[in-house]
């Protein structure tokens, strides 16, 4: 199946948005290279309503887009149907097809609203604009903020999709000016289910190759894979969207703080020991906010200690893990079937593979920790208020020993607890159930 067929979840749920009277603008946020351009092309194909889809991130003289001549016509109370085809000719208008040099802007994003306003007002069935990549306009937030608050006010029938693949400056624009006025739709790493329904994954190959769908066609040629991987993921991901829109004094310890961190997924380090064997200059603080950064870019997180209190909780020792094992296997030199033949290394793949899974389908109202107390140890803990979730997985080396489980409930007394792996829940079923699911009795 190709990814564009395959249609997520989420698609549901962006459609509902777009068939009520619109009420906030619906951001559509996640990592890159997830399907976030292809969940909404699929939704406009679906919905019966005039748009238009805007891509950003390429030059206007280079780019054949549907013109708004087409779409707003001459006719008052004219309807027309939804273009967006990449074949259409361009407009006759010089200020449609006027080249720009460097980056959209401000004055860009206006003059497009106002045209997809013009649009709103002609057709019975209102509109829907996209931006795709909007945070590359430099202070875009402000501009849609005053934009959007007028067509509230008129009560303009104008659906805005905004979408971008970088969550750090996405999330930044959102804070600082949009409070209130948009609605999230979240588009995590492909989960094990939707990489086996799309592209007849099984779970050896999930936990290997990880959930990037744009690589699922490159797995029988491994080194290629692998020169994506690093090349067309890892790379702008840290170069254009973090290292490119945050202050980063140390771009060389970002950098070596990503590559050892896949290395070391499922670990748990002290910050000190990390500055130590990454070998640069820093200190403990610089590598947490860095940690948090990549976090953010959905490449690397480090969970923190569960102590009931959070203040114990952010000073503690942090569980590296990668947000999609592709990251891990990447950096690990093992070709798929080495790796399954070293039963240390893969048992450290299907943890990070089931604390990846758990990050990513878990809401913004679960958190995930780890637990432990001497030699005593609980790979992942789930909260939801005051409900705890513990687990332990078992698989390859690492089999057998529950007394962390059991020291845990007889601390903090958890809804429930967990084996994942050998003699209990099956890896696959349990990559196949999102977070929330396990805080339901049993």
């Amino acid at each position: 199946m190709e990814m564009g067929s395959f249609k997520r979840a989420q698609i549901s749920t962006l459609l509902s948005r777009l068939r009520e009277n619109p009420k906030w603008l619906i951001v559509v946020a996640g990592p890159r290279q997830v399907g976030k351009t292809t969940l909404v092309l699929q939704a406009l194909e679906q919905i019966n309503r005039p748009h238009k889809y805007l891509p950003v991130d390429k030059p206007q003289s280079t780019t054949l887009e549907t013109p708004w001549s087409a779409l707003i016509g001459t006719g008052e109370g004219q309807d027309h149907p939804s273009w967006i085809s990449s074949t259409a000719l361009p407009s006759d208008d010089p200020e449609e097809t006027a080249p720009i040099s460097g980056m959209r802007d401000e004055t860009w994003l206006t003059r497009q609203w106002e045209q997809a306003r013009r649009a709103a007002k002609r057709s019975e069935r209102g509109f829907v604009l996209v931006f795709d990549e909007i945070q590359k306009i430099p202070n875009w937030s402000e501009a849609v903020k005053g934009l959007w608050d007028a067509d509230r006010h008129e009560g303009l029938p104008l659906h805005v999709v905004v979408l971008g693949s970088a969550p750090l400056l996405m999330q930044r624009g959102l804070s600082e000016s949009m409070l209130g006025r948009f609605e999230t739709i979240r588009l995590p790493h492909w989960s094990f289910a939707e990489m086996s329904e799309a592209f007849g994954f099984d779970l050896d190959q999930y936990i290997y190759f990880g959930g990037y769908p744009g690589t699922a066609s490159l797995i029988q040629e491994q080194q290629r894979w692998r020169e994506y991987i690093l090349g067309s993921i890892v790379e702008p991901n840290i170069e254009r969207d973090i290292l490119a829109m945050e202050r980063v004094d140390k771009p060389a310890l970002l950098k070596r703080l990503f590559e050892f961190g896949a290395e070391m997924s499922g670990q748990i380090l002290a910050y000190d020991k990390m500055l130590g064997q990454i070998q640069d200059a820093g200190n403990t603080t610089t590598l947490a906010r860095y940690l948090d950064l990549l976090s953010k870019a959905g490449l690397l997180t480090g969970l923190g200690k569960y102590a009931g209190g959070a203040y114990r909780r952010r000073a503690s020792s942090p569980k590296l893990n990668v947000l999609n094992t592709a990251l891990m296997s990447v950096h690990s030199g093992y070709t798929f079937e080495e790796a399954k033949t070293d039963r240390s290394f893969w048992g450290r793949l299907v943890e990070s593979a089931v604390g990846a899974h758990l990050f990513n389908t878990g809401t913004p109202e679960v958190r995930l920790h780890y637990w432990r107390k001497g030699s005593l140890e609980v790979d992942f803990v789930l909260e939801h208020g005051r409900k705890l979730v513990a687990l332990e997985v078992k698989s390859g080396s690492r089999r057998g020993n529950t007394a962390g489980l059991e020291e845990f409930a007889t601390r903090f007394s958890p809804r429930r607890s967990l084996l994942v792996g050998e003699g209990g829940i099956s890896i696959s079923e349990f990559l196949s159930a999102p977070a929330m699911d396990w805080f339901k009795q049993s």
